[in-house]
């Protein structure tokens, strides 16, 4: 979109096609199902990382048509947008803003190419991934939560491309 389009609104921003979709991630990583029978750690950490979880799904979703790449990297920026919003409103300033989000979106890429490269080989190997990279509850197995991923991928992948565009994420 171009700098003048912005500007003067001649033309719609291209993330807002997006949001639905973002807005049906969010609400599927507040799904209580992910605490209660996954063992996802209900702390600001562990949010994190079913947010992330969740969107890494969404986004291998997105990667499968190659003309829905593109809006891959718009669920990212909404994804960004929202992360850099939360920590503003817990105080964080500028100075280390940058810094945080950095790190976020590190986490955000490392997870998303783990989560490409595991889930074709089923829940061991996704196991394995939620082990290092998930907050889970004290002693609880990452296979539950493994399970529950590869089942939402393969959940995203009968969903039409403008039912997941309209955030219906469900088949």
């Amino acid at each position: 979109m171009s700098f003048f389009s912005r500007l003067f609104g001649t033309a719609p921003d291209p993330m807002e096609e997006l949001r639905p979709l973002w807005h049906a991630v969010v609400a599927e990583a507040r799904n209580p199902m992910w605490y209660r029978e996954c063992g996802a750690a209900d702390t600001v950490e562990g949010r994190f990382d079913m947010i992330t979880n969740i969107t890494a799904m969404a986004m291998l979703r997105l990667e499968s048509e190659p003309d829905l790449i593109p809006a891959s990297a718009r669920l990212t920026e909404l994804f960004a947008e929202d992360m850099e919003g939360q920590l503003r409103e817990t105080g964080l300033g500028d100075p280390t803003l940058g810094k945080k989000m950095g790190k976020l979106m590190e986490a955000m890429g490392g997870r998303l190419g783990a989560y490409r490269e595991s889930i074709p080989l089923g829940v061991d190997a996704t196991a394995e991934v939620v082990a290092r990279n998930a907050n889970l509850v004290d002693g609880h197995d990452a296979k539950p939560m493994a399970a529950r991923l590869i089942a939402l991928n393969a959940q995203l992948a009968q969903v039409s491309r403008e039912d997941l565009l309209a955030g219906k994420i469900a088949a």
